[in-house]
């Protein structure tokens, strides 16, 4: 991995601490030009009553590795990143393993960005289809 990934990676690791993201056991595990993986374990910790991944902790998901993404490539000093919408489509169940969500840049706009965030098992399974859209703000 070149330096660049692992100093993004640290910095998106880093910032997980004492967050939901934590609790979830979020990690951020790759980067590239236009988009930002995330892993989560499936445990009964994201279980919903039937034993399969829960549709929220999906969501929460999607929107950590969404949200991550923005505040990666846009100048952090200079704005700050929230959510505005997501949708999903969950498609396929999972009990145990790891789900990776990848987010990608769709429109990337001075003020709103569009990210598709995928969310998928180990064999690359589409669990999950989700959309996030995000505003940077300017910091004050």
């Amino acid at each position: 991995m070149n330096e660049y990934k692992e100093k993004i990676l640290a910095v998106c690791n880093d910032i997980r601490k004492n967050t939901l993201m934590e609790t979830l056991d979020i990690t951020y595990v790759d980067v590239g030009e236009n988009f930002l993986v995330a892993k989560m374990p499936v445990s009964p910790k994201v279980h919903q009553p039937d034993g399969v991944l829960h549709g929220g902790a999906t969501v929460a998901l999607a929107e950590s590795v969404g949200s991550a993404a923005s505040y990666v490539f846009l100048d952090a000093k200079e704005f700050f990143v929230r959510g505005i919408e997501i949708s999903a489509n969950h498609v396929r169940s999972i009990k145990e393993g790891d789900v990776y969500a990848k987010a990608t840049i769709i429109h990337k706009g001075q003020t709103t960005q569009l990210w598709e965030i995928r969310v998928t098992d180990a064999e690359d399974r589409l669990i999950s289809l989700c959309k996030l859209s995000t505003i940077a703000l300017p910091r004050k």
